[in-house]
């Protein structure tokens, strides 16, 4: 069973990893290797036999899965256009800075010749109020309720970088097959208060938990601590507790883990056991561990659906229940044995579990206590037990949290020693039984208890070292690695057991590739309307431009550009180009900075722009200024003073203009520019502008890339920075003809995703590669490309 189960995890990660799906009819062989398990009977034979059966079920089963969910899509032609639905609120609304989001499951469909997914991610938006600059808020939505609305929706399409959060297999996980926003009018109309399905009572029963708690601790800081620790809603912890919560390698603890499900359900267990011996009668009928385990499988069940059925929840249950019927048939089988079920009937359920993080770290963690307890001779004693575990855990999620989130607390063992005992034992009883029970004065002590605990993890977080970071390694050397955490967690006496330090060092070790002297590597990143782009050479690193905020605390710098910094192995940053003061092009600066901790800035913001601030030192971008960096050459070619003094000039006319020449090719970076810059730069060398490489000025818009520019830099390739569908509509169809006529390569980030074009140090070929490239089976980007046949 556990060849099986195993084999089924493996094949299930392999259709997540295809570029197009399998044939679900793959899964026959799963019923042929079945029938060859019958009639065969070395023991090898065997044990091949139902690892292929594993893996074909696997397949099969996944592949089925997904042709069902994509084939429940939104037409390509009702993208974009109102479309009037009726359906009921699903899963907890979330208050935003704009507006409402919230899962929708549609009902009906009243315009004619419309169709829409069965669950959809919408956004109502605060409307205008009276007065000028008046906001009006949009209408308070609840979970359960139902509701008429007119939308507007697109199909799930994300930002293609590397390093970055995929959005597209998130929504995809999630049965999220459209997104989009409510429009104003006509205007929304709720229908009904409560729907009468369960699944929506519950949804509505967790909002009213989630509520109740907000009025009773109101603007406390920790707040949405315990509503997550509660109901799952992880949505209102600020970005700072985060901070602190990773940097302390605590963030397991804010979130429904196995160890809350198991600590509830061991005290559902506890009392009913202790209750059930005191009625003679109850007891003679039913055993009383037999009644315990069937109570704490239902505490267990009730607080994972109240909490969202995360994974590392899921497992606990499944666990669990395996456990409680071993017992209930007088069957006791091993623990590895109900760990691979366990894993087997979540995937069963969910075969894009295996996208989840969680889904690794909490299967990897109990598997490898599981291993560390079983091959030590005899029972341990509770301390012996409690620090086997700790090791068992430290060493052996180490290589999975540096390869699913490139980083490493250092400081996470001596945080967890006070922080799990204290969170898990103390402030989750009471903030259950505070906002379950409604007991006067328990959710204050939780919070104040919360806040007590916070006192050290944030000193803790404090510590320059307390985190690694790592590059994003290769499979092989994660692989190594992981293999040689459970070499030392063997016992004692055991061969060679340190040399799993040997096996950790090349994930330990590992550095990405980097140009060499004389070349460059220039990417553009792909956030959405906006530029954000990396220039490297041998031993230095540039960002131009930071792309857009999208919230107060949400923009491309920190979501993007600094994970694809951390991805690539770049721990400082020389400096920043932030070519001027538009939103799109500066948004994401004070968080750049704060990631990387640049050595300059080089503007044309302000002077008394904030952003300023954030970098150690501060330069006006002018034109004339230039540098050297391991045989390239930086230079800045606009605005000159006499540009950036003009207060009658357009923001877009006074960006930084940057050109940068490598040993075998020149890259012009051109922002924002429009007619007035590009003649500009023409009068004063357009000879100079000539570039194998261009970064295209103001995002293909019909107000720039003249002819008379486009001819002068004549590049072999021009890269296009645009958002999907944005509403300016860019690039232009006029635009995109000028550079076809020239027979000039066009790769634009709304296609592409990010673009990475290599200039060599000689007279070798460009090299690109496009992210668009690396799409899975999900990805909405490559049947939308109009340059494909």
């Amino acid at each position: 069973m556990r060849t099986f189960c195993l084999a089924f995890v493996a094949g299930t990660a392999l259709v997540q990893q295809a570029a197009s799906l399998p044939s679900p009819r793959i899964a026959g062989l799963a019923l042929a290797a079945g029938l060859a398990f019958v009639l065969v009977r070395a023991p090898w034979g065997r044990l091949a036999l139902l690892a292929l059966a594993g893996v074909a079920a696997g397949v099969g089963l996944a592949a089925w899965r997904a042709e069902v969910r994509l084939d429940d899509e939104l037409p390509r032609a009702w993208e974009g256009r109102d479309i009037a639905i009726e359906g009921v609120v699903s899963g907890l609304p979330q208050e935003t800075d704009r507006g409402t989001r919230f899962l929708f499951d549609p009902a009906s469909v009243a315009t004619e010749g419309a169709t829409v997914p069965s669950r959809l991610s919408l956004t109502v938006y605060a409307g205008r109020g009276a007065e000028p600059g008046e906001a009006m808020p949009p209408p308070a939505i609840r979970a359960g309720e139902r509701w008429a609305f007119t939308v507007r929706l697109k199909r799930p399409r994300g930002l293609a970088n590397p390093h970055a959060f995929d959005f597209e297999p998130w929504a995809l996980a999630r049965g999220i097959r459209a997104t989009g926003y409510v429009r104003p009018a006509p205007a929304a109309a709720r229908l009904a208060d409560h729907d009468p399905g369960w699944p929506q009572s519950l949804h509505r029963l967790r909002g009213d938990i989630r509520e109740s708690m907000r009025e009773r601790l109101g603007e406390a800081r920790f707040t949405g601590v315990l509503v997550a620790l509660a109901v799952g809603d992880q949505d209102a912890i600020g970005a700072e507790d985060w901070r602190v919560f990773w940097r302390t390698g605590v963030g397991h603890l804010v979130s429904i883990s196995g160890l809350h499900v198991t600590l509830f359900a061991s005290l559902a267990f506890a009392f009913v056991r202790f209750a059930w011996v005191r009625v003679p009668a109850l007891a003679l009928r039913v055993p009383a561990r037999k009644a315990g385990a069937v109570a704490g499988v239902a505490a267990a069940l009730a607080y994972c659906l109240l909490s969202g059925y995360a994974v590392p929840a899921q497992r606990t249950v499944l666990m669990l229940a395996v456990a409680a019927l071993a017992l209930l048939a007088g069957r006791h089988g091993s623990a590895s044995r109900v760990l691979a079920l366990a894993v087997l009937a979540v995937l069963l359920a969910d075969p894009w579990a295996v996208l989840s993080p969680g889904f690794w770290l909490s299967f990897g963690a109990v598997a490898a206590i599981l291993y560390a307890l079983a091959l030590r001779a005899g029972a341990p004693g509770a301390l012996a037990a409690g620090l086997v575990t700790q090791a068992a855990v430290t060493l052996a999620l180490a290589p999975m949290l540096v390869s699913l989130f490139g980083e490493l607390s250092l400081v996470s063992p001596l945080a967890n020693a006070f922080a799990i005992p204290v969170v898990s034992l103390v402030v989750v009883p009471l903030t259950l039984a505070g906002s379950l029970a409604g007991v006067p004065g328990l959710l204050e002590a939780a919070h104040a208890l919360m806040e007590a605990t916070m006192v050290p993890l944030e000193w803790l977080a404090a510590w320059p070292g307390a985190v690694r970071e790592s590059a994003d390694a290769p499979f092989v050397p994660f692989a190594a690695a992981l293999a040689g955490a459970f070499v030392l967690l063997a016992p004692r006496g055991v061969p060679l057991r340190f040399a799993g330090f040997v096996l950790a060092l090349p994930l330990a070790c590992f550095t990405p590739p980097a140009p060499p002297p004389g070349a460059a590597w220039l990417d553009v990143l792909d956030v959405g309307q906006g530029l954000a782009a990396v220039v490297r050479t041998a031993s230095h690193t540039l960002v131009y431009d930071t792309g857009p905020a999208w919230t107060d605390d949400s923009d491309s710098g920190g979501r993007i550009v600094a994970p694809f910094l951390r991805g690539e192995g770049i721990r400082s940053l020389d400096g920043v180009v932030v070519t001027h003061a538009d939103d799109d092009h500066a948004g994401g600066a004070a968080s750049v900075a704060r990631a990387r901790n640049p050595r300059w800035l080089l503007s044309t913001l302000a002077e008394g722009d904030a952003r300023h601030a954030t970098f150690a030192e501060s330069r006006r971008c002018l034109a004339g200024l230039a540098w050297d960096w391991d045989g390239v050459r930086f230079e800045i070619l606009h605005p000159d003073a006499m540009a950036l003094a003009d207060p009658r000039r357009r923001e877009n006319d006074r960006a930084c203009v940057l050109r940068v020449r490598a040993g075998g090719a020149t890259a012009l970076l051109a922002s924002d520019i429009e007619k007035l810059a590009e003649s500009e730069l023409l009068a004063r060398d357009a000879p100079g502008l000539r570039a194998r490489v261009l970064l295209v000025p103001h995002h293909g818009s019909r107000t720039s890339s003249t002819p008379a520019f486009v001819a002068a830099v004549a590049p072999e390739i021009a890269v296009i920075s645009a958002g999907w569908r944005n509403r300016f509509r860019h690039p232009s169809p006029a635009v995109l003809q000028r550079y076809a006529s020239l027979g000039i390569r066009v790769l634009r980030t709304d296609l592409d995703g990010a673009v990475r074009v290599e200039l060599p140090a000689g007279p070798e070929a460009l090299v690109v590669t496009r992210e668009a490239d690396k799409a899975r089976y999900w990805s909405d980007r490559l049947p939308n490309d109009p340059r494909s046949p």
